[in-house]
């Protein structure tokens, strides 16, 4: 009875073992290709699943996350005979378990290879110029090429990427002479164009002084000759007004007459040697003597004094 019994329990045991083993849970963004008798059955996505024993099988665990393929440099020769190591990054990701479990023996191995081949291909068509100054288009190109060849494995490539181009020694050196040279003339360029600038600067300084200066010449002109004619304005006015002012006093003819003798006067007064009088002026003058004479107007010269008698002496009081 103890034997029949260690039995059972033995066989429960074994039982419920190979319940458990039965029991699969499934990971987040994991896909488990299922197999029957040796062919493909299913594929269990997420979640918790139970096989049959002895009969179904699970032929192989695939990731859904995006992956990375780092792929060693590879010697690339270019359009113009130039030898070159590249290696580049891969990313991609399984998008069908099935196609990916049966579609190529080792798709990672696979993957790598279709890299290398590609990328020899696309540099070949190229210059060592183009190579260095293109890695936008290799990426393109390489990325478009690998994602139609990997869709009967269930990969899909989203991108590519060189991470290093490293041309021969020779060219290295050469590249960094012509950079040297380049940034010299870039240099002499720009030294040129600054003397340009500046030389151009000082003309138009210059120019923008001569112009200030002569509108400030001009202006003064202005203002001088602005200033002389309201003086002779301003003469003359005052002259206007002093006519218009004898007129309106009344004044006769005799005074007019003493007014121009009074001008002579004055004008005698100058450094002038001699002095030429209209015939006018001089019997104007003898008519102004005469009339002086007769009325006394006009006479400035004092009269003499006359002399005083002696008193007479009284001769009772002396």
């Amino acid at each position: 009875m103890e034997f029949l019994l260690l039995a059972f329990i033995g066989i429960c045991a074994l039982l419920l073992a190979l319940v458990c083993s039965c029991i699969k849970i499934v990971p987040q963004a994991t896909q488990y290709v299922i197999e029957f008798l040796g062919k493909y059955k299913c594929t269990w996505d997420a979640g918790i699943h139970i096989k049959i024993p002895f009969l179904e099988r699970v032929a192989n665990k695939i990731t859904l996350k995006e992956q990375v393929m780092d792929s060693p440099p590879q010697p690339v020769i270019t359009k113009d005979n130039v030898t070159m190591q590249i290696d580049t990054v891969v990313f991609f990701r399984i998008f069908d378990a099935k196609l990916y479990s049966y579609g190529v023996v080792n798709p990672i191995r696979a993957l790598e290879n279709l890299t290398a081949t590609t990328l020899r291909n696309i540099v070949g068509e190229m210059e060592l110029d183009g190579t260095l100054t293109s890695r936008d288009i290799i990426n393109t190109k390489m990325a478009e090429i690998l994602d139609e060849a990997t869709d009967q494995w269930g990969m899909k490539v989203s991108r590519v990427e060189l991470k290093n181009i490293i041309p021969p020694s020779e060219i290295q050196n050469a590249m960094e002479k012509q950079m040297k040279a380049e940034r010299d003339r870039r240099e002499t360029l720009l030294q040129a164009e600054g003397h340009k600038a500046a030389a151009i600067t000082r003309a138009e300084g210059d120019k923008q002084a001569m112009i200030l200066e002569a509108e400030g010449e001009r202006d003064a002109r202005i203002a001088r000759a602005e200033g002389e004619a309201k003086a002779i304005y301003l003469s003359k006015k005052a002259e206007a007004d002093g006519l218009a002012a004898l007129k309106e006093a009344g004044v006769d003819a005799a005074v007019l007459e003493l007014k121009k003798y009074e001008a002579l006067v004055s004008m005698s007064n100058g450094t002038a040697s001699k002095l030429i009088i209209p015939t006018d002026a001089v019997s104007a003058v003898t008519n102004n003597a005469i009339f002086s004479e007769t009325t006394g107007l006009g006479d400035n010269t004092k009269a003499v004094p006359k002399a005083k008698k002696p008193a007479k002496k009284d001769e009772c009081c002396d």
